[in-house]
């Protein structure tokens, strides 16, 4: 039996991938995360084989959560199950410690497949995210300048976009106001924006988020 953490801060979402994962048969959600942080503390309580995690979700996000977890709980696997099918997100959960990545848009059959397949030390990705990696590494990624961030510029761009400010973005990633400023002021100068609203709105139109319905 593979035990499951399912990370989502959408209720719904959640309820729905249970049922559909527990009538595999062989496969059982042992919890529930509505936030990364949720997502670490029960990752180590319950020491689930399989963490399908969301990238956008309150808090510290699912990006910092992975990094979290593997170096508190390094036998988890996870498996980022997002809506982004597009670079930079794949690259950067790979590199984070993912072992497998999919979109939202899989049906229950590729889901349960790729549990099976990570939870047996294998790795995982979406037929069609794998073609986007390999498509940029062609394109040298030139088509979407949020490539161009590294892992850190990243989360704090994502909590940026969802409204916290630097000092909340300081106390969750643990980090100094001025270090959160620097990075802050690094990715506006990579992405030529010059507002936290100008931000948001190029990441909305590259689909780096999302929003609200």
């Amino acid at each position: 039996m593979v035990k499951v953490l399912l990370a989502d801060d959408h209720d719904l979402v959640r309820t729905g991938v249970k049922r559909l994962l527990e009538d595999a048969g062989d496969i059982k959600v042992v919890g529930e995360a509505a936030s990364g942080e949720d997502a670490i503390r029960l990752a180590k309580e319950l020491k689930p084989q399989v963490i399908l995690m969301d990238a956008n979700m309150p808090g510290i996000g699912g990006l910092e959560a992975t990094k979290r977890i593997l170096r508190q709980v390094p036998d988890a696997k996870i498996i980022a199950l997002t809506v982004h099918g597009d670079e930079p997100f794949p690259s950067k959960f790979l590199q984070a410690g993912a072992h497998g990545y999919l979109t939202k848009g899989a049906d229950v059959h590729e889901m349960v497949r790729a549990i099976r397949q990570v939870a047996g030390g294998r790795r995982y990705i979406a037929a069609e995210v794998a073609q986007q990696m390999a498509l940029r590494q062609v394109t040298d990624g030139e088509d979407n300048p949020f490539e161009l961030l590294s892992e850190r510029e990243t989360q704090v761009m994502l909590m940026v976009t969802q409204g916290h400010k630097v000092q909340e973005i300081a106390d969750k990633l643990c980090l100094s106001p001025k270090t959160v400023n620097s990075y802050r002021y690094r990715l506006f100068e990579k992405l030529k924006v010059n507002s936290d609203v100008e931000l948001t709105h190029m990441a909305i139109r590259h689909g780096v988020v999302q929003t609200q319905q």
